[in-house]
């Protein structure tokens, strides 16, 4: 399958590779694997969205902004290869979700990512995954992901 002519097929374009805010690595490849650091979904650098599940930010708002964060994981994983046509298999996807205590649908929310991995990546796309709720988030975020995928030699 060639997963850079379904991105096309699809209409969606990566976007740069975020930099970095602190001192770490946007991905990291050891091996066969590449590890993304946490991805927020920024566009040019800018957070969309701000708050909290079960306060600002409804369901569906924070699936679209999984969706952006993904795919800023998805372009960092460019960083170490050519091409996501090396992509194996998605393994694992991290969700952690800006969440009031009383809100408990944070699997909602990682299911925008879940989605998203399964289209582009096709049946290289299912993953093990986890999705957590947290008090807060870098910027005051809704949504942060990181991916464990595993490539080509």
């Amino acid at each position: 399958m060639d997963i850079e002519a379904n991105l096309k097929s699809l209409g969606l374009v990566l976007p740069p590779p975020p930099k970095a805010v602190a001192l770490y690595l946007p991905s990291i490849r050891t091996g066969n694997l590449i590890f993304t650091s946490g991805q927020l979904p920024t566009e040019s650098g800018v957070l969309t969205v701000k708050g909290k599940l079960g306060g600002t930010v409804s369901i569906e708002t924070a699936k679209s902004q999984a969706r952006i964060a993904c795919l800023n994981a998805i372009s960092t994983l460019l960083l170490q290869i050519p091409s996501l046509n090396q992509v194996e298999r998605i393994l694992k996807l991290g969700v952690y979700v800006a969440s009031l205590p009383d809100f408990t649908e944070q699997h909602l929310v990682a299911n925008g990512a879940s989605e998203l991995l399964s289209e582009i990546f096709k049946e290289k796309g299912p993953h093990a995954r986890f999705a957590i709720g947290v008090s807060s988030l870098p910027l005051d975020a809704c949504v942060e992901l990181e991916l464990t995928v595993e490539v080509k030699g």
